[in-house]
Parts: structure tokens; sequence; C-alpha cells
């Protein structure tokens, strides 16, 4: 199935980061927080008809977003989340 975000909206897939603590111990995705770091799957078409906007991010790039943006959503057996352009914080390089 494809999604496709409408106006200034994005869908984003978030990376799942294995976290070990100082003694090797391997935290479980259950005992810490949502990562906030995702890789972006769709954007809507008022960001790519936008000069200023579409050269700030692109399909494939990785993210850090605002804590509780966003809608989840499940398709296909994978969550994704839709949120807006501007609760994207930063795009990592």
């Amino acid at each position: 199935m494809s999604l496709k975000p409408l106006g200034d909206r994005v869908v984003i897939k978030k990376v799942e980061v294995e976290e070990k603590t100082k003694s090797g111990i391997v935290l479980p995705s259950t005992a810490k927080e949502q990562p906030s770091m995702a890789e972006v799957i769709a954007i809507g078409d008022e960001i790519t008809k936008d000069e200023k906007k579409k050269d700030q991010i692109k399909v494939g790039d990785k993210v850090i977003f605002s804590k509780y943006a966003g809608t989840e959503i499940k398709i296909d057996g994978e969550e994704v989340t839709i949120l807006k352009l501007s609760d994207i914080l930063a795009v990592v390089e």
C-alpha cells in the first residue's frame, strides 16, 4: 500500500536504536523512551512545490522530531507516523 501525505505533512518511520548501559546490558525497547529519530518515507505536495521547503527535506533523510508530535498508524504491519513539517527539528547528516 502506498501512503501519500496531504499538504505540509511528512510520513516517517522511527529508527530503532539499540541502547546499552555502561556495564554492557542491552535495554529492550519497552524499557526506554520512544526514539525521536526517524527516516522520511513520504512528503506532501505542498512541501515539494514550495521552493524554500523542498530543499529542506527529502525522502530517505534521517530526521529528529518533537517528542509528542504526529499521529501513529499501522500500514501493512509497519508503524509509521504522520506529522507536520514544522514538527521536524533537524535533519541528521
